[in-house]
């Protein structure tokens, strides 16, 4: 299974619309991810549009009507594989102690907000993963997102990618 992780879209403040590698991506994606700040509720629909799913959450930045669409956290057991999707996680420092309490249940945590790519896992085995803003890189040296893989119950192949500057 194929997964496309994104979040802090912006859209359209940030940027116009998604950069054309990652709309290359989703149709090869079977479970796209968006953990937040999406800013306008055309980038959902256009999502839902053209994936064959999407679990994502509201982010600080987003209004009433992605709020009405979305949760503050999503869950989804894909392929053995226990995800949460949340947009804030707090402070890096403690990030990965405070949120295996909070998700203790969970084997990979998406998250977002930073705009900052992280990879790291937790005491205890929880993976977190923040595939930083394709659109709005902040002070990182590109925007970007992440895919990887689910097979035998267990996550695979997780990778950056980067994208040309705009």
């Amino acid at each position: 299974m194929r997964l496309l992780l994104t979040t802090d879209t912006h859209l359209p403040k940030r940027a116009k619309q998604l950069p054309e590698p990652l709309l290359a991506e989703l149709p090869r994606a079977d479970v796209v991810f968006h953990a937040g700040d999406w800013v306008d509720t055309a980038t959902l629909d256009l999502l839902e549009e053209r994936c064959r799913r999407v679990v994502g959450v509201y982010g600080n930045n987003d209004g009433p009507a992605l709020r009405a669409r979305l949760p503050e956290v999503a869950y989804a057991e894909l392929g053995g594989v226990r995800f949460a999707v949340v947009h804030e996680t707090g402070p890096a420092q403690g990030r990965e102690a405070r949120c295996a309490a909070r998700f203790p249940d969970v084997d990979v945590l998406v998250f977002g907000h930073s705009h900052i790519p992280w990879d790291t896992t937790a005491p205890g085995g929880l993976r977190l993963l923040n595939p930083g803003s394709p659109t709005d890189r902040r002070r990182q040296p590109h925007c970007t997102y992440m895919t990887a893989t689910v097979a035998d119950g267990l996550l695979a192949d997780v990778q950056l990618h980067r994208l040309p500057a705009r």
